[in-house]
């Protein structure tokens, strides 16, 4: 029973301290009907939606189908290396940062272990962790804290777009140029088998409502409609998806409402956050982001400023930097772990090495320019 409970809190930790953080600031702002504002119903809706219509995309095999094909059209060990970088980086465009590293790091395990690389598995590992963070960063449904941000600041697409765009080109830059050397030029032929694509034809269902989500993140579809849609279409089609969204994700969000409408509250802390964010919005969002991740960070500091813009940035360049400044990286470090003959303290070397570069070089692309 405790070890039970003791693997659920060590595995939702995020969780736990959003909650035991959000009982801690009722003892100054008790309970009360104003709590039901606090929570922004239209992103805890879109964030189900969105995981729940990915999940249907995993379950028919599409992005390993992907996986596969791209590798048996790479001729050589650079081109190899780019493609796996990139195909995080432009996946979790649309089906957020998280995903793509659940479906692309395994593969690349297999892969590189298949074709003799070991030497190679830690420096592509990183920088498939660093391509979904940064990746994610060019569309309101990359990851949560933009769809969160797009909503709450009501943006349009331009001003979106227009924010993180110059830093996602910057960073495909960097990421091509870092990944082409990490894989020998010629590499041993491995037979990868046929593989297809199951249930084709309810992939263009989950296509379809993947449409509808993205009316609806652009304001052109209620989000009633699309999750009242996709709650009654899955449950007809495959009813098991329906359990695959990350809903302690989406405890966490209300937990932070909480924490965030709280501490809006109470003046001391209140006027301490303006000060730190009025002085500079972009190194606030982005060392709170070392400390709480980039998601917290995002729903905590939109309570205290205006100015979207540095925050936006903030929050996905504070995506680098330590293991949980984006809690997607630690799905690469536990896939790692479990790998054959996985050096720990190599890969958080090599991964903190590569954060900070990364960071550096962002903040001060984002600060000059």
């Amino acid at each position: 029973m405790f070890s039970k409970i003791y693997q659920w809190i060590k595995q939702e930790t995020v969780l736990v301290i959003a909650a035991l953080w959000g009982i801690l600031t009722m003892f100054f702002v008790p309970p009360s009907s104003e709590y039901i504002q606090y929570i922004d119903l239209k992103v805890l809706c879109l964030l189900f939606c969105l995981m729940t219509v990915v999940a249907g995309f995993q379950s028919c095999g599409v992005f390993h189908w992907l996986a596969i094909q791209l590798f048996k059209k790479s001729k050589n060990g650079r081109i190899l290396s780019v493609v796996l970088v990139m195909l995080p980086f432009f996946t979790s465009m649309l089906v957020t940062n998280d995903v793509a590293l659940l479906t692309f790091v395994p593969f690349t395990i297999l892969l590189l272990d298949q074709i003799a690389c070991p030497k190679a598995l830690v420096p592509v590992l990183v920088l498939q962790t660093i391509a979904a963070n940064l990746g994610s960063m060019a569309t309101p449904v990359g990851n949560p804290q933009n769809l969160f941000l797009y909503a709450a600041y009501n943006l349009s697409a331009g001003d979106f777009f227009s924010a993180v765009l110059p830093l996602t080109l910057f960073s495909f830059i960097c990421l091509v140029a870092s990944s082409l050397p990490v894989l020998p030029s010629k590499l041993p032929k491995i037979a990868m088998g046929r593989q297809s694509i199951a249930n084709p034809h309810r992939l263009l269902i989950y296509g379809l409502l993947f449409v509808l989500c993205l009316l609806t993140v652009f304001r052109i579809v209620h989000f009633a409609i699309t999750t009242l849609a996709i709650i009654v279409i899955f449950f007809f089609t495959d009813k098991q998806l329906l359990k695959k969204p990350d809903y302690a994700l989406l405890a966490t969000f209300v937990c932070f409402f909480i924490v965030s409408g709280n501490l809006g509250k109470i003046e001391s802390i209140r006027q301490e956050l303006n000060v730190l964010l009025q002085k500079n919005t972009l190194i606030t969002a982005t060392l709170t982001s070392q400390v709480i991740s980039n998601v917290p960070a995002a729903v905590l500091l939109s309570g205290f400023t205006e100015s979207w813009k540095p925050l936006l940035q903030g929050v996905n360049i504070g995506g680098l930097g330590t293991p949980v400044a984006s809690l997607a990286s630690l799905i690469t470090l536990k896939l790692y772990a479990s790998a054959k003959d996985a050096n720990l303290s190599h890969f958080l070397l090599i991964f903190t090495l590569y954060n900070v570069i990364g960071l550096v070089l962002l903040l001060l692309l984002t600060m000059l320019f």
